[in-house]
């Protein structure tokens, strides 16, 4: 894919995260996709980080949309490549520190199929 195909995939995303547009923000992964994040290794433990599949993808933010009504990331960067797009992004929630946040998406056939979080 090329990297403004790539970048759209991004931007999208951050648009329906950001509209808390849950079937939107679905529609851009694979049914299998993979998910790690290390607030999912604090939240649930027994998933090490990592979840798999829509199911769980829908679970896990519709709780943090619930949890979290005042989430908001605002897009520092994004970095394509080949088959992924690095994101850069600060993550804003009303009575918590900002956290600075880098996400890699993995893109194959159109669709999200591997994301990545990585932050402190």
């Amino acid at each position: 894919m090329s990297s403004t195909e790539l970048n759209g995939i991004a931007l999208n995303w951050f648009k329906a995260f950001n509209d808390k547009n849950l079937e939107r923000l679905l529609s851009l992964y694979h049914d299998n996709a993979e998910h790690f994040s290390p607030k999912l290794k604090v939240r649930h433990p027994e998933t090490n980080g990592l979840i798999k599949g829509k199911k769980a993808l829908r679970s896990w933010w519709q709780d943090a949309f619930d949890r979290l009504p005042t989430l908001h990331y605002e897009v520092i960067r994004l970095t394509s490549q080949d088959d992924r797009v690095f994101m850069e992004y600060i993550r804003h929630v009303e009575g918590e520190e900002d956290l600075y946040v880098g996400e890699m998406l993995e893109i194959k056939g159109g669709l999200i199929v591997k994301s990545s979080v990585f932050h402190q």
